[in-house]
């Protein structure tokens, strides 16, 4: 059974590295390494004996307790050659053939996002692991240990996108399980460049037993049934999100609280103030909060989190010169403001008062061509009832009778869409009414309450940033 480590005792003796060159890393640098180290092979034990002065204390990179038992030794081979060694504790890994063969396949690994694995040493009851050095220390050093001014938000966006595409990686290396994601297996290059660890996809073995350091920072499954699924990685992905965020390492049944009653002042690291816009905060919270969910199967995949983390970044570039622009507030009309607030009672009324506005006309047109034929008249009765269970607030009635009227209608009504969009809300149905607004919009563009409803459907999923975008569409509409 693999394992998990999920917090690791904190420990920095590593020489700093000033923040200007992780926050203020060109972007266009091309020295990533990852093509110049070295095929992966097995070293002596004298070997590694040497290039650690003797597994000296002096250098030792990684705390190490009862819990963590395994060190990592900063090495220099004959060549000049910086290596980190890893020495698992007695009587670890008993199968020295699993081990080397484990340490093999993640020797494969060569991208410019991951540390590479060069070598490994099993010699009687040692088992090492040999990979490039990184020599400016762990995420978790420039994150919660900064000496001179806190890492900027750009670079927090910039080591998750890259610690996403490290792991999607590893999924198309057939490695699709790491463990112990945290921000200690995250490292910094010679030029400030993250790398996700590689030492976090071998199993962590204890007496040839799996063993988790930190159970509040497990995921759901773990603490149910004691097993790991690729999922699991996802959820850790959270906690590293979350740390991000907070400049702290709040336990993911806490941050839910936090996420549900929006207390963005303990969620957001105070030293971020003015470095994002509000929505790109909310952006990033909900997708922390996706990949807590209890059930693996219901977290976002690696892809969506990669897709999702571009396009913060690349806000991010842009924030700096949008914060200067002296932008007008909305002007909204009472049905824009009732859905900015997501006044479901509110939206409900203003409804109820417009009617079926500007698609009356060719709607009723079209069914008194329909009823002097005799075709729809059962089909308007599902209308009429749908409008009946609508204002009595019978939402899910509504539904079903909206839902007939759908299915047989010459047109389609934005009005009933619109209505049944509302009957999801007040459901809780909240893709499916963003649905609805949106199919709406497709059928009438020019029907601002259309962009309304998609706004305030956006605000129930979390998605502030789309919702704005939305509310500014159909504030422009009006304008016209």
């Amino acid at each position: 059974m693999r394992c998990i480590c999920f917090k690791p005792w904190r420990r920095s003796p590593s020489p700093s590295l000033k923040s200007t060159v992780v926050d203020e890393l060109d972007n266009s640098n091309k020295d990533r390494e990852g093509s110049s180290s070295p095929r992966f092979r097995e070293f002596t034990l004298e070997e590694l004996n040497v290039a650690t002065d003797g597994f000296s204390a002096d250098n030792i990179v990684s705390e190490h307790n009862e819990k963590v038992p395994n060190i990592v030794y900063e090495g220099t081979l004959d060549d000049g050659k910086k290596i980190a060694v890893k020495r698992f504790q007695k009587l670890s890994w008993p199968d020295a053939s699993e081990f080397v063969e484990e340490a093999q396949e993640v020797g494969k690994c060569r991208s410019e996002d991951m540390v590479s694995l060069i070598g490994c040493c099993s010699e009687g009851q040692e088992r090492l692991l040999v990979a490039d050095y990184m020599p400016n220390g762990t995420l978790a050093k420039h994150l919660f240990h900064w000496e001179k001014r806190p890492m900027k938000w750009k670079m927090r966006l910039k080591v998750a996108l890259h610690t996403a595409k490290a792991l999607e990686y590893c999924n198309d290396m057939g490695l699709d399980l790491y463990h112990d994601l945290n921000t200690y297996r995250i490292l910094f290059d010679k030029v400030g460049n993250p790398r996700l660890s590689c030492f976090g996809l071998m199993k962590c073995i204890r007496e040839g037993k799996s063993y988790s350091t930190n159970l509040v920072f497990a995921p759901p499954e773990y603490l149910r049934l004691g097993t790991l699924v690729p999922e699991s990685s996802i959820f850790s992905f959270g906690t590293l999100l979350l740390d991000l965020m907070s400049g702290k390492h709040i336990p993911p049944n806490h941050a839910l609280d936090l996420f549900r009653g929006k207390n963005y002042l303990v969620l957001m690291d105070s030293a971020l103030d003015g470095q994002f816009s509000d929505e790109d905060r909310a952006e990033l919270i909900h997708l922390a909060s996706r990949c807590f969910r209890r059930e693996p199967d219901e977290r976002p995949s690696i892809k969506f989190l990669m897709s999702a983390l571009s396009r913060l970044e690349k806000r991010a570039e842009l924030w700096p010169k949008l914060k200067e622009e002296n932008i007008p507030p909305l002007r909204l009309t009472p049905l824009g403001e009732a859905c900015s607030r997501v006044d479901l009672s509110g939206i409900h009324e203003l409804l109820e008062k417009l009617g079926y506005g500007e698609d009356d006309v060719s709607v009723t047109n079209e069914f008194s061509f329909q009823m002097w034929t005799g075709d729809l008249q059962e089909n308007t009765d599902y209308k009429k009832h749908g409008d009946a269970a609508f204002r009595a607030k019978d939402f899910e009635t509504a539904i079903e009778f909206y839902t007939e009227f759908m299915s047989g209608a010459p047109v389609v009504s934005p009005t009933v869409l619109i209505r049944r969009c509302l009957c999801y809300l007040m459901s809780d149905m909240f893709s499916e009414a963003l649905s609805e607004a949106m199919q709406a919009q497709v059928v009438s563009p020019e029907c601002s309450t259309a962009l309304y409803l998609q706004a305030a459907c956006l605000l129930k999923l979390g998605m502030e940033a789309k919702a704005k975008e939305a509310l500014q569409q159909g504030s422009a509409l009006e304008a016209v």
